[in-house]
């Protein structure tokens, strides 16, 4: 007869009560001897409620799998322990050696396991950088830049498709705009637009994030080599942007159809998670942020000159040639140097102007082959056509009052020339003589009406100036051509001798 386990506690206080084994067995309701190793294992120190373990087939070859798992540092597999054993004589099943292994590498474990110092960050003092792989758009690559502001928990993600230095700089510059300061500190790996190597375990310095953290007023620093637990916040923060960002099966997620789409959803994605209440300081991290920007140094008016990107001269034909295609700049930069850098799917081209370096133009990425000129860096050649479409340019007083009437005798002109009207001076000369007479403003009109209808012959400026002056507008203006004739038809001849 085994005593219940709800009586067991029973048993002891029976036995503490009548201090017999046979008594106290009679009370709780169970077998003398249940009391009596109950009784045993507490004097011994024991639980008494814990049952002993039985021995094992294993047990002889325990001290053999302690040492496999001290000298493989708690990686050997079971199955290879298994085999090892049953060479030696083990008889039992692999099941009986998985438990042992498991039980060995947790003993080892226990004794090596790293603790940790609770880290209070100061306000202003770090800010945590890393890089993830992003979602594929159109069968190219891209990156999240993730950076993570540690005393305010405030966090940037920035998609890119590459990681260079340039971009590294460039993302930094963004960085410290969008927390309103800069840092002390900058925390990244051990890349090597970060680190370029290490000397007796020293790490040594890229030369351009040295020149960036002195124009920008911090330090750029790398944690310890194959260690991402020395930058803890970040690495969360790349984890957390990569789940909710890259297209899984977990998060069902669809693909981008533009690096536009991709920029938007980081946009939502920092949004939604720097206005959700942080665990562990029960404030967003925007509410923190607006504190910690007391703290944080001013970032420069003109950013560093590795984050504007690749310096280019600008031509004379107000163009730069980036990646082997040409892109137009606006006028005033002829022979200067410019600085041309990619953002998504666009060139963004900067100058050092009086207010430093500022944004002029941007241009579609393009190809080889398909330059990209804007015709508005081109006002004084309309649709780069500056040869077939030339400018007036009056000489005599006679041309220089005709062009005066307005911008139709302008259009007038140059449309006559084009369609090789003749006598043009003197159809000028009779322009003059109705614009003296009607007014410069009606002529003015019946020019750029003439022009639009293509009527250029003798005469047919004064019809359409006493139409003007009649009625003030012409209406739908039809051009004299093949297919709207003035001639009458045959249509009449058709019943002819019928």
């Amino acid at each position: 007869m085994t005593c219940p386990s709800v009586d067991r506690k029973g048993s002891l206080r029976a036995y503490d009560l009548t201090q017999t084994v046979w008594s106290a067995a009679q009370l709780a309701g169970c077998d003398p001897k249940t009391v009596a190793r109950y009784v045993e294992a507490r004097d011994a120190g024991r639980s008494p409620y814990e049952r002993e373990r039985r021995p094992r087939a294993i047990d002889p070859f325990l001290d053999k799998i302690e040492q496999w798992v001290e000298e493989s540092a708690g990686k050997i597999r079971a199955d290879v322990v298994h085999r090892k054993l049953s060479a030696m004589g083990f008889a039992g099943n692999e099941r009986s050696t998985r438990r042992a292994v498991a039980e060995a590498k947790a003993a080892w474990k226990a004794g090596r396991r790293r603790t940790y110092r609770p880290w209070v960050p100061e306000p202003g003092l770090w800010l945590q950088v890393d890089w993830g792989k992003g979602p594929e758009i159109q069968g190219r690559k891209t990156w999240l830049f993730c950076a993570w502001l540690a005393w305010s928990r405030f966090r940037v993600v920035i998609p890119v498709w590459d990681s260079t230095v340039g971009t590294l700089a460039s993302n930094l510059d963004t960085t410290f705009r969008a927390i309103g300061g800069v840092p002390t500190y900058v925390l990244s790996d051990n890349a090597k637009t970060i680190t370029l190597e290490h000397v007796a375990g020293v790490p040594v310095r890229h030369p351009q994030m040295v020149e960036l953290g002195r124009h920008y007023g911090c330090s750029v620093e790398s944690c310890v080599p194959f260690d991402p637990e020395t930058k803890g916040g970040v690495e969360a923060t790349v984890k957390i942007a990569k789940w909710d960002l890259v297209p899984t099966g977990a998060n069902l997620l669809g693909g981008y159809d533009s690096f536009d789409a991709l920029a938007e959803a980081c946009a939502v994605f920092c949004d939604r998670v720097n206005n959700r209440v942080h665990r562990e300081t029960g404030k967003t991290p925007t509410a923190r942020l607006e504190i910690e920007r007391g703290t944080l140094h001013r970032v420069p008016h003109a950013p560093f000159a590795l984050a504007a990107g690749e310096q280019r001269l600008v031509d004379e034909g107000q163009t730069i040639r980036f990646g082997s295609v040409r892109y137009s700049t606006p006028p005033g930069h002829v022979g200067t140097y410019v600085y041309c850098r990619v953002v998504g799917e666009d060139l963004v081209i900067t100058a050092d102007t009086n207010a430093g370096l500022t944004e002029i133009t941007r241009h579609r990425l393009s190809t080889p082959g398909n330059p990209r000129i804007n015709d508005a860096h081109y006002p004084n050649h309309p649709g780069g056509r500056a040869i077939t479409a030339p400018r007036p340019r009056p000489r005599t007083p006679a041309e220089i009052a005709f062009l005066q009437i307005g911008p139709g005798a302008e259009r007038w002109l140059t449309d006559a020339a084009a369609t090789g009207a003749a006598r043009i001076r003197a159809k000028m000369g009779h322009a003059l003589e109705l614009a003296a007479l009607l007014g410069a403003d009606v002529i003015d009109t019946a020019l750029d009406m003439a022009a639009e209808a293509g009527r250029f012959a003798d005469g047919d400026l004064a019809s359409i100036a006493d139409h003007v002056a009649a009625l003030g507008s012409l209406g739908e203006v039809t051009r004299a051509d093949e297919a709207h004739s003035v001639q009458p038809g045959t249509f009449g001849w058709d019943a002819y001798g019928r």
